[in-house]
């Protein structure tokens, strides 16, 4: 089998490289690329690519993923996220490859306590959510293969996460504000490409298990139970911590002013993927506990 990846560099990316090697042959690409085009602003060159590789199975973990700086480049990010989707689609129908996509729990408007399933209306806040939205609606419209895999607040040992800022702004400060309001769970890098590479298997098999999925992490937190979460385990693990337990303030959204509107609601129901798959999606604890068993060994 051979893959063609996008974004090999990315916290995704970067777990994809292992979790795919198992299924067969795979040519990593990111945007700075030589030999190949991996970069998404060149929409012929990366047509170009799959044609030459010709691949059975294309998995494309790049995007613009910056939700603020979205609001002031919404071209840039329409192409990255949206037109450059669309076309790995369309050359996925031509050389008859599956075609694996990530998008966002911000397609939704974030109303509600319940968690979102495939079916419910989309109504994206921020041009993030709205690009992410029309690369979702261009790969179903190809009539390619795929398989595409809706998340939310993703994580990875390797680069920059929530809980490495929190550590460090606990070893520098009395007090901490998070916010208690946005509601979601948190969803390592690690776990997505597993569940990739277990579907991918399936879905070549069984052309017809094509579609749309929730992926996350089990139970739900908000990021002030997140970082208490963190910065609990970190002090169970000998790490000294300048604030104290108490001194993590709860705070609503409204509280932090961004160019991006953050949707509340981030629950997203996966029990179409479980069900589907025969898959069991581990509580979101379980992940973030490695992930800092992980990152305070070093």
């Amino acid at each position: 089998m051979k893959i063609l990846l996008f974004g090999k560099s990315g916290q995704v990316g970067w777990e994809l490289q292992r979790s795919l090697a198992p299924l067969g042959e795979v040519t990593p690409l990111d945007s700075d690329s030589v030999d190949l085009c991996g970069n998404f602003t060149d929409l012929e060159g990366i047509a170009a690519t799959v044609r030459k590789i010709s691949p059975d199975v294309i998995v494309n973990a790049a995007a613009h993923t910056a939700v603020d700086k979205a609001e002031s480049e919404p071209d840039l990010v329409r192409t990255l996220n949206a037109l450059a989707p669309g076309v790995l689609a369309g050359e996925a129908k031509n050389c008859n490859a599956l075609l694996v996509h990530y998008s966002t729990d911000y397609v939704f408007d974030g109303k509600g306590e319940k968690p979102w399933v495939e079916t419910d209306p989309t109504a994206p806040l921020s041009v993030y959510g709205a690009t992410k939205l029309e690369g979702e609606e261009l790969i179903q419209q190809s009539g390619c293969k795929h398989l595409i895999f809706r998340t939310s607040w993703v994580y990875g040992a390797r680069g920059g996460n929530f809980a490495k800022t929190m550590l460090r702004l606990a070893t520098e400060r009395d007090s901490l504000s998070v916010i208690n309001d946005q509601i979601g769970a948190p969803t390592g890098a690690d776990l997505l490409a597993d569940v990739t590479a277990h579907t991918i298997r399936a879905a070549i098999r069984q052309p017809d298990l094509s579609g749309l999925y929730h992926l996350v992490a089990g139970g739900e937190t908000s990021w002030h139970g997140y970082a208490a979460f963190v910065l609990n385990h970190a002090r169970q693990s000998g790490v000294t911590l300048k604030v104290a337990q108490d001194a993590i303030k709860a705070v609503p959204t409204s509280e932090f002013r961004t160019a991006a509107t953050r949707p509340l609601n981030s629950r997203l129901n996966t029990g179409k993927l479980q069900q589907t798959f025969g898959l069991n999606v581990p509580p979101w604890q379980l992940g973030v506990t490695r992930m800092l068993s992980e990152i305070l060994e070093k």
